[in-house]
């Protein structure tokens, strides 16, 4: 695991790389090399998200739960996949939610929200890593901690950002933010399980976002993908 942090992130998370349980994590993660395991994403996009949506950018977190764990699709970003990969079925779904939700929005034929990234949308996943084709595979190995750390960071030392809480799970890391001075915006997961139970399609989280930033005096963000 290569560490190479962006500096307003490395301010804010240095402490904790030096920690018991990251360092046991770290030991993990080059158990599985050495045992010949296939971990995406690939080590120098592991930490893609911070990499590319800086600390004092921060506006949007939207989390999700693993990487994808097929083939050149996990690249740092929760929900997103690399160009030339199809769309998810649940990036299928966000796509229908926004079609609906942002007024001219047009559906893309790819999957990488690295635009969103760029505007201050971190797409952070609860666990960085996966062993290819086995689903939650390095849950509960420390990465958990870690974005723990990271959501009460950006609670605590941020003001006025909008957490997109999707599914119980991500739900449940409402605890760690201060609702007094953000925005929680909390629905049914994108999956087409969950969607079919009905609670995401109609619930406007873009739209939302965009005008609780606006009145924060913040530029909204542009959803669109090209």
């Amino acid at each position: 695991m290569s560490i190479d942090l962006e500096a307003s992130w490395l301010h804010v998370l240095k402490s904790e790389f030096e920690q018991p349980y990251m360092l046991k994590l770290k030991e993990f993660l080059k158990a599985e090399k050495a045992a010949g395991y296939t971990v995406y994403p690939k080590g120098s996009e592991i930490f893609n998200a911070f990499n590319t949506t800086p600390f004092d950018d921060v506006k949007v977190v939207i989390l999700g739960q693993d990487p994808y764990h097929g083939p050149r699709q996990a690249h740092g970003l929760s929900f997103s996949v690399q160009k030339g990969v199809d769309v998810p079925p649940s990036l299928r779904n966000i796509y229908k939610e926004l079609q609906t939700d942002i007024p001219g929005f047009i559906i893309p034929n790819h999957g990488n929200l690295t635009e969103w990234a760029k505007q201050g949308v971190l797409l952070l996943n609860a666990t960085l890593t996966v062993q290819a084709a086995n689903a939650g595979s390095h849950q509960k190995k420390g990465w958990e901690q870690f974005t723990d750390t990271v959501i009460k960071k950006i609670s605590d030392e941020k003001q006025g950002v909008v957490f997109i809480l999707w599914g119980a799970y991500a739900q449940s890391k409402s605890a760690l933010i201060d609702e007094s001075k953000h925005l929680v915006i909390r629905s049914t997961h994108p999956s087409p399980l969950a969607v079919s139970r009905g609670g995401f399609f109609g619930s406007k989280p873009f739209s939302r976002a965009n005008d609780y930033l606006v009145q924060q005096g913040k530029k909204p963000i542009n959803w669109q993908i090209h």
